[in-house]
């Protein structure tokens, strides 16, 4: 059975990046946008992002722009807004489709991991959000209105199990 690890992603700058090297950590992956009501948890997944990296935490941010178009801006663009009004240090990937035929393998792999609710695995909005354990499994899936400050238990859970297994 695959894991997250085994897959690999473009990132912003278009190039090829193995998961493998999140191996061994726990991943928090969202699809985001820059012009989303739920854009300000930009914040909330930095300030989870540096509480937590030391002890195995990696956040992974991939831009989506099939929701409303709220994600229309180029790389660069998305970079320098995430740069600029959120300071944000954890990885932004290249953009991606997370639904339809054009979807990215690791969001159609994320989706049938942790199927939304009455088994959807369409993602609804921006900020879905896939919480990954140490071993490269999907753990849980959360919804758009879920702010990251909610997952930090769940978060926290897992670093500490994965420390003692």
């Amino acid at each position: 059975m695959p894991k997250i690890t085994d897959f690999t992603v473009k990132n912003l700058i278009d190039e090829p990046e193995s998961l493998s090297q999140y191996e061994g950590r726990v991943v928090l992956f969202v699809n985001t946008a820059s012009a989303c009501r739920f854009t300000p948890q930009y914040a909330q997944l930095q300030k989870l992002y540096e509480q937590y990296a030391e002890r195995g935490l990696s956040v992974l941010a991939f831009p989506c722009n099939q929701f409303g178009r709220q994600e229309s801006g180029s790389s660069d663009e998305i970079g320098a807004f995430c740069d600029k009004n959120f300071q944000v240090t954890f990885p932004v990937m290249g953009k991606v489709s997370v639904n339809g035929k054009q979807a990215d393998p690791v969001w159609q792999w994320l989706k049938s991991q942790a199927p939304g609710v009455l088994g959807t695995q369409s993602i609804k909005w921006n900020f879905t959000k896939f919480l990954i354990g140490r071993d490269g499994r999907t753990v849980k899936r959360y919804a758009p209105l879920t702010e990251p400050v909610k997952m930090v238990a769940d978060i926290k859970q897992l670093l500490v199990q994965s420390i003692q297994s």
